[in-house]
């Protein structure tokens, strides 16, 4: 008998309209493109990805809402009070709702889950077993982030229709690392790379010390020369680079006071790898609004 990947819809209902087809085929593109950043907050927040990732999928259309197109919101958060960042209005509840606007989808799914992890009425979610997607997507709807009698349903659908469970057992990528670091710092995963983050009166030296790490290689690593001052909050990545920037990451807009190693750090790609990304010279300087490429 031939294996059905997707069971729910091929084997069950294998009668497709177009329309049906269409819903699957984007499914399919939104899940290729997100999944990796859904496994990424998981990793950081605890949150399973596959409710991250189906919820993405439920509330933005697959990425084909206005909401998205207009604002980067894949999740269909409101402003709600203390909100200081942009805003889209739309009707909803209300004639006129209010909408959190982002400047990038990555920025979209952070802000998901800070939502989640900030807020008492989900703090009860963090005690169950992050496997338990079905537990998960309940406990969302009874919590009343959206009103929908179904919500808990369609995402559990979701999920077990595209198999997204299976990210929720995706092993971080530096668990592989054959020789652990005594850490004495918290470390941190993001683009596939450890780091930490630097403290107050902070330095290279004090972080080699307290990772087991060569000072040399931790500067190479962050490509500084000795002795370049660290500020509280400044990534510091405990292994190479990469060359490229992870998916989502294609393109970074230039703010205020960002230079090309920031942005670079920002997004764990190696700062040479961005000047010729962008075909600079070593004595450009990032200008506010400037659009840079990252991949």
């Amino acid at each position: 008998m031939k294996t059905c990947r997707y069971f729910l819809l091929f084997c069950l209902f294998p009668a497709f309209t177009m329309q049906a087809q269409k819903q699957i085929q984007s499914y399919r593109e939104y899940i290729h493109k997100y999944s990796d950043l859904a496994v990424d907050q998981m990793n950081r927040y605890k949150i399973p990805a596959s409710i991250t990732l189906s919820q993405g999928i439920l509330e933005s259309g697959a990425g084909r809402s206005y909401m998205v197109r207009a604002s980067n919101n894949h999740f269909g958060i409101k402003c709600q009070a203390g909100w200081k960042g942009g805003r889209i209005y739309q009707k909803d509840d209300g004639p006129n709702d209010c909408f959190r606007k982002y400047k990038s989808a990555a920025e979209s799914y952070e802000d998901h889950s800070r939502f989640l992890t900030e807020r008492q009425r989900y703090a009860h979610l963090f005690s169950l077993d992050s496997r338990d997607y079905r537990a998960w997507a309940r406990g969302l709807q009874k919590s009343g982030y959206a009103t929908d009698k179904a919500y808990a349903n369609k995402l559990i659908q979701i999920i077990e229709t595209y198999e997204l469970y299976k990210l929720d057992t995706k092993t971080r990528r530096y668990a592989r690392k054959s020789n652990p670091i005594p850490f004495n710092r918290t470390p941190y995963t993001d683009y596939g790379l450890i780091y930490v983050i630097a403290g107050k009166d902070d330095s290279y030296e004090k972080i080699a010390g307290d990772m087991g790490i060569k000072v040399k290689k931790l500067i190479r690593y962050n490509e500084v020369p000795k002795n370049f001052p660290l500020f509280e909050g400044d990534i510091v990545f405990l292994e190479k680079k990469h060359k490229k920037a992870q998916k989502p990451y294609s393109q970074h807009e230039v703010q205020i006071g960002e230079s090309m190693h920031k942005i670079a750090q920002k997004y764990g790609m190696r700062v040479k790898s961005l000047y010729k990304l962008n075909k600079k010279d070593a004595d450009y300087v990032p200008v506010e609004g400037d659009v840079l490429r990252l991949r």
